[in-house]
């Protein structure tokens, strides 16, 4: 049953809400074992939420919804407050499910209360969401409940994942631009080639000359893209795509095309410096959390992002598995700049490993925003001049015939 209520909190505030029990005498038990004055519980009047098929149905959208990192961002930065403000676990998962917009992580954090209230330790309760805390998040989490400092991880988590965000936001906005004039330059052709040169096509023919052979080649493209050939093509480039993405999926097809990626003339130094960065940031905080060094080695591996940095990573862990240190194994491996290795060197030295791996961050979040500036300022000229050379290109196809007769009327 739906039912509507209005409490007072420890603090005097009146907060109205809204929860689903078998009975009014069971919510206003729950609610006092949050530490809540009930006032008032009553029934909610119908509504369409309460036909089976239509409950079904939003549950199934909810769970569609995505959870991205700005809603880890700040449910992380609120459990974090909660907690250190001494509020007791339980009561601070209901207030967060309670005031959570997201309606598939509030499920999930549903599911999460109703587990640590059974019995189950937080980290255990976030392990069953799959798909919503990866083993980064699961990892710091067991270390600080270990520690006795799951506040101050929760807060390392919030700044991990903001600092995450800002980085996916640098490298999408390198993306964009290019995908998006592309886009626009292949539209114009088409448009120009489909709709505009048939309207030209019938002067031509009645010119009675013999065509330019690039006019020719044109029109041929034209009447081949209006044809049923055009959408076999459209259909094999789609099949392709399907492979593709099916084959990346592979661990071998992985490697493969993510090693494509870093070897990119213009975008694989970007993607190079992006993965340098999310891994030391990652095995930086690990180790600051106090995660122990072959479990953060671990998770950094599956977290990577990029299957040939998971498997450098393997091969460090290999390692010190054996008893050996990470800088000579870095050294080792050409993915690495000199700088990286010699910054890890010194921290393994020194004892601050987590202070240099977060130094060296914060220095290719540096280089990636400079990078991103010059791949856009490259970018940009490079674009128009392709647009204008596709426009311009077709545009002399259609005045060629033209230029002709009018050669031979002089």
């Amino acid at each position: 049953m739906d039912f509507v209520y209005k409490v007072k909190d420890m603090s005097g505030a009146i907060r109205e809400s809204s929860a689903k029990a078998e009975n009014a005498q069971l919510l206003q038990a729950r609610l006092s074992a949050r530490g809540y004055e009930v006032i008032e519980i009553k029934e909610r009047g119908f509504s369409l939420m309460q036909i089976p098929m239509i409950a079904e149905l939003d549950a199934a959208v909810a769970k569609l919804e995505p959870i991205g990192l700005k809603d880890m961002v700040v449910f992380s930065r609120q459990f974090a407050a909660m907690i250190s403000a001494g509020v007791p676990l339980l009561r601070t998962l209901s207030i967060i499910v309670e005031q959570c917009k997201n309606r598939k992580l509030k499920s999930c954090l549903e599911e999460v209360r109703r587990s640590v209230e059974s019995g189950l330790s937080l980290s255990d309760a976030l392990v069953r969401q799959h798909g919503v805390f990866d083993k980064l998040y699961v990892s710091m989490v067991r270390a600080g409940e270990a520690g006795g400092f799951l506040a101050e991880v929760l807060t390392r988590l919030a700044d991990f994942l903001e600092a995450r965000q800002k980085l996916n936001q640098k490298v999408r906005s390198a993306m964009v631009y290019p995908s998006v004039v592309l886009a626009i330059a292949v539209l114009v052709f088409w448009v120009m080639l489909t709709f505009i040169l048939p309207i030209f096509e019938g002067l031509f023919k009645n010119i009675g000359s013999e065509l330019p052979a690039y006019t020719r080649f044109l029109m041929s493209l034209s009447e081949y893209m209006r044809s049923i050939w055009m959408a076999l093509f459209v259909v094999c480039v789609l099949v392709s795509l399907y492979f593709v993405r099916r084959y990346y999926r592979t661990e071998k097809g992985r490697e493969h095309i993510d090693g494509i990626f870093l070897s990119l003339p213009l975008f694989g130094d970007l993607s190079r410096k992006v993965a340098i960065a999310r891994f030391c940031r990652t095995f930086g905080t690990l180790i600051k959390a106090g995660v122990p060094m072959l479990s953060a080695l671990d998770v950094v591996k599956d977290t990577a992002g990029n299957a040939s940095i998971a498997r450098s990573v393997e091969k460090i862990y290999n390692e010190v598995r054996q008893g050996g240190s990470i800088s000579k194994p870095m050294a080792r491996i050409s993915l690495f700049p000199a700088m990286v290795t010699q910054m890890v060197a010194v921290g393994e030295e020194t004892g601050n490993l987590d202070e240099m791996l977060t130094k060296v961050a914060e220095f290719y979040d540096m280089e990636v925003d400079n990078s991103v500036e010059s791949l856009t300022s490259l970018l940009e000229p490079i674009m128009v001049v392709g647009i204008g050379g596709i426009v311009g290109s077709v545009v002399v196809g259609m005045y060629l015939p033209i230029f002709t007769v009018i050669e031979q009327l002089r």
